[in-house]
């Protein structure tokens, strides 16, 4: 005989407060987890940019799927005039993250955990329009079996809430060392309209990392000799209208 109890609804926010607790720690880092587990679909009211930074009004660079961070801290060093945010679905590597972060006082450098398709849209309404310049995604776990590609970060919906913070011209950058994960990368970008893909001329790729610092699986495919499928869009001047439920 199998009991099931329910939680009532005004103790769940402390069941999910436990929930975290126990995931985080008795889990390790993991390589891969999915986004789509209950765990994960929880929303999260993620901080203002206001709490977060200190000089909230420079343009923020969102990087999405911060991994181990060194991406973006390299970047907060060169760039002291913008902020950045690191967002990691997998929560024991955003501590670590921030652990790196404090020791290097780096304080226009921030690094969230969410799913970003459940908790980014909010956030990015607090921002001045035009604020986000700059998203990056950068080797997305692939999710190789077809019955797990809706489990891939990259969705029309996530398209649509950075298309309607960003201005006119602002930037997303994709990278990833498997064509099939980029080529479906890029048939989402481009079948969404808000964006268009910078002129390479003669060149299909971009043929390194623009900001001309590297990711560690960027480095990592590079030792291998890997190649490493690349693009930059801007953003046009096409306006997002929300959807109502009549």
């Amino acid at each position: 005989m199998v009991c099931v109890y329910t939680i009532p609804e005004k103790f769940s926010w402390v069941a999910n407060i436990i929930i975290r607790f126990i995931y985080i720690r008795f889990h390790s880092v993991r390589q891969h987890v999915n986004p789509l587990s209950q765990f994960f679909q929880l929303p999260l009211s993620l901080p203002s940019k206001n709490v977060l930074f200190r000089k909230s009004q420079y343009p923020i660079h969102l990087d999405i799927g911060s991994a181990k961070g060194e991406f973006l801290i390299e970047l907060a060093k060169k760039c002291p005039d913008w902020n950045f945010v690191g967002l990691e679905i997998r929560e024991p590597l955003v501590s670590l993250c921030e652990k790196k972060r404090k020791k290097l006082e780096l304080n226009n450098l921030k690094f969230l955990f969410c799913n970003v398709n459940v908790s980014l849209d909010e956030w990015l309404l607090d921002l001045d329009y035009g604020q986000l310049k700059r998203v990056s995604i950068q080797f997305p776990d692939p999710w190789f079996k077809r019955k797990h590609f809706k489990r891939r970060v990259l969705k029309t919906n996530l398209l649509h809430s950075i298309a309607k913070a960003m201005s006119k011209d602002g930037e997303i950058f994709i990278q990833s060392d498997i064509l099939k994960l980029f080529e479906s990368m890029t048939h989402t970008i481009d079948e969404s309209g808000f964006f268009n893909g910078k002129d390479l001329g003669d060149l299909r790729f971009i043929d390194k990392n623009p900001y001309n610092v590297k990711t560690d699986r960027e480095i990592f495919s590079l030792k291998k000799n890997l190649p490493i499928y690349r693009a930059m869009y801007i953003r046009n001047s096409l306006l997002v209208v929300d959807q109502v439920n009549l």
